[in-house]
């Protein structure tokens, strides 16, 4: 459900959401110092990179993206990988999951104990 506020001149203006993003990408080896190196600079080029775990062969980015929907949402994250791809120099891997919910199901989430922990600590990290 998209959220409506009233603006100026009795206009409806759709109101951004936030949403918790997890994406998984995995592809062929490549040397664990240069996919911390890309992760890091992914985190340095979209600020709102909470986290990302990574192994020689995959990696999981975890952050907040703000979008009117859930559609909207899953967009963005879906392009961010490719998006970047060059200008971090991202190991040429694919996305191969992705999960997007709502700021209230994540923390209910959390509340009842399950599903993605909090981001602590933040950064890059391995598995």
């Amino acid at each position: 459900m998209t959220s409506v506020a009233g603006g100026g001149g009795g206009d409806a203006v759709e109101v951004s959401r936030l949403w918790h993003i997890t994406l998984s990408v995995s592809g062929a080896e490549a040397p664990l110092a240069e996919v911390r190196r890309a992760l890091e600079q992914l985190a340095h080029d979209h600020p709102f990179l909470l986290t990302s775990r990574y192994a020689r062969d995959h990696a999981e980015i975890r952050y907040w993206e703000e979008a009117r929907d859930l559609h909207d949402a899953a967009a963005v994250a879906l392009r961010l990988w490719g998006e970047h791809r060059s200008t971090a120099r991202l190991p040429p891997w694919e996305i191969v999951g992705l999960e997007v919910i709502d700021r209230e199901t994540y923390h209910q989430r959390i509340a009842e104990g399950y599903g993605p922990l909090p981001a602590t600590p933040v950064g890059v990290h391995p598995f």
